[in-house]
């Protein structure tokens, strides 16, 4: 049974920026009132292609708190560089992709590589947050630094469809990353006049954003930049691009616990809001310089 399509919306109207170096758009929350329906994802960044000159001065997002959630970026564009408190550090370019689990506190930062910077070009990428079920809130951080030569693939017959399942699993392919709730990620190429048929499990909130290109979703038209949001009916997907794209396709199961969220901190209770703040005023998330 097809998955029906509940709504597809346009890119919102104007990018904003995170830091000096990344210019984004939100999808949610701030852009559409939708995250109950994208459960467990909390929050989409999409920096659609742009161009950042050269600079000596390297842009990006300085020193920043986290906790009680997941932040995974993937670059598309350009190369995006990491430094944490807990003494991790990468560098990420087209294809590749961190996945960092702030669990019980963490600092970062987040920049564009200096090679990068320096020459200047396009730059694209996409950042989504992920909540942390109750019972692991509290969890040690971690960094996965993901290689694109890591990551799972599915080629068609064809070999006119690639799939990276980053997370989940897709024909009985896992994916790479580690979650702690049942997830799916895949990054989606498809050439001109080629279809893609999948299934994903019907109680999961499922999610599409067309990076590039125009499709047949399940029947209805979606644009580059379109994000297709699914109804919690149906398994299948149906997918036939009318020319060359790339999408990201996302699915959760629910994570039906309160949220109570301020900035850079997700918990369940604000008391729990009330504490994040001061374990970072007392430094228990640890010194990044």
């Amino acid at each position: 049974m097809l998955k029906k399509i509940s709504q597809i919306f346009s890119r919102p109207a104007q990018p904003g920026m995170v830091g000096d170096g990344f210019r984004v758009f939100n999808y949610y929350p701030s852009g559409y009132a939708i995250r109950n329906y994208v459960n467990p994802f909390l929050m989409l960044d999409f920096g659609a292609s742009h161009y950042f000159s050269p600079s000596e001065k390297v842009r990006g997002v300085d020193v920043h708190p986290h906790r009680g959630f997941e932040t995974v970026t993937i670059a598309l564009k350009g190369a995006v560089a990491h430094h944490d408190s807990a003494g991790n550090s990468g560098i990420i370019y087209p294809g590749d992709v961190q996945w960092m689990t702030a669990g019980s506190g963490i600092l970062h930062k987040e920049y564009h590589e200096e090679n990068f910077s320096r020459q200047g070009g396009d730059f694209e990428m996409i950042q989504l947050w992920v909540n942390l079920p109750k019972t692991h809130k509290m969890t040690t951080p971690k960094y996965q630094e993901i290689c694109n030569k890591n990551i799972p693939k599915f080629i068609s017959e064809k070999n006119d469809v690639k799939v990276e399942i980053i997370a989940g699993n897709f024909n009985e392919t896992p994916g790479i990353a580690n979650t702690f709730t049942p997830i799916n990620l895949f990054l989606i190429d498809l050439m001109a006049d080629s279809s893609l048929k999948f299934n994903v499990p019907s109680n999961h909130n499922s999610s599409m954003l067309v990076i590039s290109g125009d499709l047949n979703v399940n029947d209805n038209k979606a644009s580059m930049h379109n994000f297709v949001l699914f109804e919690n009916n149906g398994e299948e997907i149906n997918l036939f691009a009318e020319k060359q794209s790339k999408v990201l396709f996302l699915s959760g199961e629910p994570i039906n616990e309160p949220i109570a969220q301020y900035g850079p901190f997700v918990m369940n209770t604000q008391q729990e809001i009330l504490q994040a703040f001061d374990d970072y005023n007392n430094g228990k998330f640890g010194v990044l310089n």
